[in-house]
């Protein structure tokens, strides 16, 4: 779908492709989408959220090895699913990377945590991609 949404739930499950600043998916950014179990368009089941970015760093340091075997090795299971690209939609490094969304902001844009077979790290993303999510029990 090429036209972003002017609301927090879109009315349907298109993937939305972005090929403008800010890069967000919404018209009109709205930094409490995701934030707490009670955000609005929490993608998590009721009674779960998002990590923070501290969260999923605190999983990431006691990675068996900083990289793609020790973030699957977690408890987390994080496999290497890749991720859907903002402009085009289509899937891209699937079973070379995985990435993982947090809650936290930074900015325009949202941190993530990112693993391949080389590293793990935390980084910036702009919000039109399509990563996963892990969900916390509060």
């Amino acid at each position: 779908m090429n036209a972003t949404s002017v609301t927090d739930s879109p009315g349907n499950a298109l993937f939305i492709i972005v090929n403008a600043t800010p890069f967000d998916w919404r018209s009109g950014q709205n930094n409490t989408l995701w934030q707490g179990v009670n955000g609005i368009n929490n993608p998590c089941p009721t009674g779960y959220r998002l990590p923070t970015e501290a969260e999923l760093n605190a999983e990431r340091v006691v990675f068996s090895t900083q990289n793609a075997a020790g973030a699957f090795a977690s408890p987390l299971k994080l496999p290497m699913a890749g991720g859907r690209d903002l402009s085009s939609g289509s899937l891209a490094f699937v079973g070379s990377s995985g990435y993982c969304w947090s809650s936290t902001l930074s900015g325009s844009r949202a941190r993530r945590l990112g693993f391949n077979s080389v590293n793990a790290s935390l980084n910036t993303n702009d919000r039109a991609f399509g990563f996963s999510v892990r969900c916390l029990k509060d």
